[in-house]
């Protein structure tokens, strides 16, 4: 009875769907079956006319996502993928056209040349890479039609990827060269120096409002330059963060809890409990009184210790007790639980043994941790007997590639350098001690070669409580941040709103549909989900849980995809059409046909400028000027030229002089640096391309929106 109440419920809606179906089909019967076509709906995006289907890209973004793991996010993996299928249809459409193709054998080829299959113990016979081993290997998972199978087609398919970006920049590379002659005119062109007078008219000498711009001379300008306006769709949002903070009494609350713990206590069922100043297990302490940071029994100088507390913990005694003492965000105890002199750094040297599982081993490893330690002792024996012995034993022995050269020596290295047990029996144990440690990596047998600079050291048991707020104090801040988006939802303005309850308000502009982060908050896709959703229009408000606080957001602005609107572009096209506005005022100013003439026509003086290029074409109380040295360069000497329109102004000059640089027996090294340049520019080619390519993108609707 529940679903057939629902049936009835949208039976209205339903017959409004249908009827518009039917009355588009009367006006166009094809689009009948584009309105209830699946794959229109399972359709994303398209390139010169391919589709690209959600199936293809949700298994394109799986083997990203499994080949990067946790170093990407789900919105770079997304975006990278989205451009990867679009570059590969770009590519085939050109490699197409080219006549040229990517093969099978392209990619074995290709596979034989990857370093991780050369060395891989499964392709190679008599520790040589056998291609026959790889293609059976291949063959056999091939038959599985596995997982292993899958990502092995995945990662053949990156090859080909590239084989074909590679193949076609190669193609237009070949045909970028240069001349002897261009290379020559480059040499001139950056080494011609020209000395000109000058007189420059600035637009700053034209008022403001001789010049104004109007919303209509802004949007003719865009439209008319719309290749450089061009946006997608995006939000712009202001915002309210009311942060979690724990406040004084937070903080004197927490303190006064840490102090507690010094002194032995008696519980309420009448149970004796130690404190930290009279219990020896500091594991035990830490772990029944929830401590925030865990046990760290290394020895500490001086200079390792929060320096709130260093001066009077170095003056102390075994079993004294110091803080509670802030540092950063906890409140700590520290007690001395030993005091020692040791050296602030030390030489030694080493043996690795290596063992099956150590993080050190590698394939050729075949000794267990028994037979392992068995060889260190054996060494150990033998170096024991006769300490000159230890340098060749290293180079013969020691899996340690960085040292074993050296005899297993490492020079002077400080305390916290080396895995603790290494350490600990360096800088513990006396100089010519010799031992065996185990470590992470094996077993090591060592000989200390040096020790200096001896000071006292501390070990410290320090228990740390992180200071947050109390409950009572984000109760607080919730009901803060709910009256404030309460405010805004029974219509009131949200600057006024700010202002009434003295908070700071932010703003987030051209947030994108598959940006992460929104600035001044960090990576909330909720508010940017939300700040997309159709049904969200300007003026609407939310309240946003987030890390460590809320955020009441209303949305400012809807871009939509396409050209960039008036009110966005003003900011960049105003100036530029101020000065052409100037500019021409500035013109119908300048009369004359000498410089002298010009210069008392705009109330000037003629100025002289000394040895510019285009190396550095910077004007001497002007600025860089480009257009307009550029322009000397090319104009005839001894001739007046008028109206050039620069950077920051309007300049008329007479070039005097133009030195020309030493001519070169040839030119071939700018010829060649032409073409590498050339070359360097897949980048702006593939670019180009793209641009000239018809793309339709919907990938954001993957995501919801």
């Amino acid at each position: 009875m529940a679903i057939l109440s629902k049936i009835r419920e949208r039976s209205m809606f339903l017959i409004l769907v249908i009827g518009l179906a039917l009355f588009a089909f009367v006006l166009d019967p094809s689009t009948i079956s584009d309105f209830f076509s699946a794959s229109k709906v399972n359709e994303i995006g398209e390139v010169n006319g391919e589709t690209i289907s959600r199936q293809e890209f949700a298994e394109a973004l799986d083997a990203y996502k499994t080949r990067a793991g946790s170093n990407v996010s789900e919105m770079q993996a997304a975006k990278t993928v989205w451009g990867n299928l679009i570059r590969q249809r770009i590519y085939k459409t050109q490699l197409e056209e080219a006549g040229i193709t990517v093969g099978d054998a392209d990619i074995m080829n290709k596979l034989y040349e990857a370093e991780f299959i050369l060395n891989d113990e499964r392709f190679q016979t008599s520790n040589i890479f056998d291609k026959n081993k790889l293609k059976q290997f291949l063959a056999t998972i091939k038959e599985e039609n596995g997982a292993d199978w899958r990502n092995w087609q995945n990662y053949m398919s990156s090859l080909k990827d590239n084989l074909e970006k590679t193949a076609y920049d190669n193609l237009v590379a070949a045909g970028l060269g240069a001349s002897l002659k261009e290379g020559e005119a480059q040499y001139l062109m950056e080494n011609t120096k020209v000395t000109s007078k000058y007189v420059y008219v600035p637009y700053t000498s034209i008022a403001d409002d001789l010049a104004i711009v109007k919303e209509s001379d802004i949007k003719n300008y865009i439209t008319k330059h719309s290749q450089d306006f061009q946006v997608d769709a995006s939000r712009d949002i202001n915002f309210v963060k009311f942060d979690i903070k724990p406040t004084p009494e937070d903080e004197e609350a927490i303190k006064l809890q840490v102090a507690k713990l010094i002194d032995d206590s008696i519980t309420q069922t009448n149970i004796s409990v130690k404190g930290l100043k009279n219990t020896t297990d500091y594991d035990a302490f830490l772990s029944e009184n929830d401590s925030d940071i865990p046990l760290d029994t290394n020895y500490k100088f001086k200079s390792q210790v929060p320096q709130v507390i260093a001066e009077a913990i170095f003056k102390g005694n075994q079993g004294e007790v110091f803080g509670p003492y802030k540092d950063a965000d906890y409140f700590k105890l520290s007690k001395i639980t030993k005091v020692i002199q040791l050296p602030d750094s030390a030489q030694a040297s080493h043996i690795l043994i290596p063992f099956v599982g150590a993080s050190s081993a590698d394939t050729t490893v075949t000794q267990t941790e028994e037979e392992a330690k068995k060889t260190a002792d054996s060494l150990l024996a033998v170096v024991k007997g006769s300490k000159s012995k230890f340098t060749d034993l290293a180079k013969q022995f020691s899996s340690d590639k960085g040292s074993a050269d050296k005899g297993g020596f490492y020079d002077w290295f400080e305390y916290n350098r080396m895995v603790p047990s290494f350490r600990d029996f360096v800088f513990e144990g006396k100089k010519g001690d010799i031992g065996v440690v185990k470590s992470q990596f094996g077993f090591h047998v060592i000989k200390i070669d040096g020790q200096k600079n001896f000071q006292q050291a501390l070990q410290l048991a320090t228990f740390g409580r992180k200071i947050e707020a109390s409950e009572v104090t984000e109760n607080a801040v919730f009901q803060t941040a709910e009256t404030f988006a309460l405010a805004l939802a029974n219509g009131k303005n949200f600057e006024e709103v700010v202002k009434d309850k003295k908070v700071t308000s932010q703003s987030a502009v051209g947030l994108k549909a598959l940006d992460e982060t929104v600035s001044g908050i960090g990576e909330e896709r909720d508010i940017i989900t939300w700040a997309f959703d159709k049904e969200v229009e300007k003026g609407s408000s939310k309240r946003f849980d987030i890390e460590g606080g809320y955020v009441v957001a209303v949305l400012t602005g809807k871009t939509v995809k396409g050209l960039m609107p008036v009110e966005k572009a003003t900011l960049k096209v105003r100036p530029i059409l101020s000065n052409e506005k100037k500019a021409k005022l500035i013109k119908a100013k300048i009369s004359g046909t000498t410089l002298d003439e010009i210069s008392k026509s705009v109330g000037l003086t003629v100025k002289t400028v000394t040895d510019v290029n285009l190396q550095s074409p910077t004007i001497s109380g002007v600025g860089n000027e480009p257009k307009v040295v550029g322009a000397m360069l090319n104009a005839k000497e001894q001739t007046v030229v008028k109206n050039v329109v620069g950077d920051k102004g309007v300049f008329s000059f007479e070039v005097t002089t133009k030195s020309l640089p030493t001519a070169l027996p040839n030119y071939d090294s700018y010829r060649r640096r032409l073409i590498n340049e050339r070359k360097n520019k897949t980048f702006q080619m593939y670019e180009a391309i793209k641009n000239a390519s018809n793309i339709k993108d919907n990938m954001s609707s993957f995501y919801g929106i």
